[in-house]
């Protein structure tokens, strides 16, 4: 445990360095973090760690989204960590459960953080998802299977997401992030 959260931490202070404007959302995930293993379970009332992919094509033209079912928004692969402490590993798992592609692979440290509430559901009070974002990378077989958790699949131009202002905004700034990578 203590390594990974030394290993967690070090991730997000090289993230700050790359990204100096989202300081504060950094700090916000730091502090988090100091809450524990808690913070990786769902049962944590407050809100939980997940992982998300943004799952890029062989070329890296294009990006993979999923029409969410229970949100009814477009929005990329990911999910809760469930105890796991290695997001990354998270997001890998959540991008091959939620299209079906072999040969993914997670490329450098973390691409995008962001902090945003669940609203209440049923039983379940609303909650925040610190949700920790990987480049995924597909292989060269690019077919996809649509699961139960969303509507629908699409591979769209990065380009394209990035100016489609009907879009989450986080998606359009991950958009714009791959976009201007060096």
């Amino acid at each position: 445990m203590q390594s990974t959260t030394i290993s967690i931490s070090e991730a997000l202070a090289r993230y700050r360095d790359r990204w100096p404007v989202e300081a504060a959302t950094v700090d916000l995930f730091a502090s988090f973090l100091r809450e524990g293993p808690s913070a990786f379970e769902r049962s944590h009332a407050a809100g939980h760690f997940t992982g998300s992919a943004w799952l890029v094509s062989a070329d890296g033209a294009r990006v993979l989204l999923l029409h969410h079912r229970k949100l009814d928004r477009w929005l990329q692969p990911g999910g809760h960590a469930d105890g796991d402490l290695d997001l990354a590993r998270v997001a890998l798992r959540e991008a091959r459960e939620e299209t079906g592609l072999a040969g993914l692979g997670v490329e450098g440290e973390i691409f995008d953080l962001d902090r945003h509430l669940i609203p209440a559901r049923a039983s379940e009070p609303g909650h925040w998802h610190y949700d920790v974002r990987y480049v995924v990378r597909a292989a060269a077989d690019e077919r996809f299977l649509v699961n139960p958790e969303s509507h629908a699949l699409a591979w769209r131009a990065v380009a394209a997401v990035a100016a489609d202002a009907s879009l989450d905004g986080s998606l359009r700034r991950m958009a714009e992030k791959w976009l201007t990578r060096p």
